[in-house]
């Protein structure tokens, strides 16, 4: 199944780049439908670093609803200006482990008007389920894009110098190239 968003968010492509690697930011775009909590020593981390993360997924913020592994990469080669993050994990218990397949893509570049352009691609397989499967996924979706969409606004990028900044480092060298074209 493919579930596709293509979004204008009203915050700067840095901002929204932050964000995306936000496990605080990830807990409210998926609010009231379902929580994370860490499975890992410490606890969520500010901003994720590429590589595994496992969680456990509770539904409505409250019930378990089994296990997810979040792997994350910064998959390179794009356009200039474009940031792309990958999450190639997936549920490993519970209702979510029905998808035996999970690629999930989401990438931020710069608008004319400074605001961000943001496309989203959900690749996911339910075998047998499918078709059972797409319209709750596209209908989450869609609850996804409308939150990003809300809370985007409130999104501020914290500059070189911040405790952030290392964060985001990686991804402001493509920044810069497309503020100077």
């Amino acid at each position: 199944m493919r579930v596709l968003l293509k979004l204008t968010l009203d915050c700067t492509p840095d901002a929204a780049w932050r964000a995306l690697r936000s496990p605080a930011v990830l807990r409210e775009v998926v609010a009231p439908w379902l929580d994370f909590e860490s499975l890992e020593p410490g606890g969520l981390p500010t901003t994720w670093p590429d590589g595994q993360h496992r969680l456990r997924v509770l539904a409505f913020r409250r019930f378990p609803a089994g296990q997810e592994r979040v792997d994350l990469t910064s998959p390179g080669g794009l356009p200039d200006g474009v940031r792309m993050l990958r999450d190639g994990g997936g549920a490993e218990t519970g209702v979510f482990s029905a998808f035996d397949a999970w690629d999930h893509r989401m990438a931020v570049s710069a608008l004319p008007d400074g605001r961000t352009l943001y496309r989203d691609q959900l690749l996911a397989r339910a075998g047998a389920l499918d078709a059972l499967a797409w319209y709750p996924t596209w209908a989450f979706w869609q609850w996804r894009g409308m939150r990003l969409r809300q809370l985007a606004p409130t999104w501020r990028f914290d500059p070189p110098g911040t405790a952030d900044a290392e964060a985001t480092q990686k991804a402001g060298s493509a920044g810069e190239t497309e503020a100077a074209s």
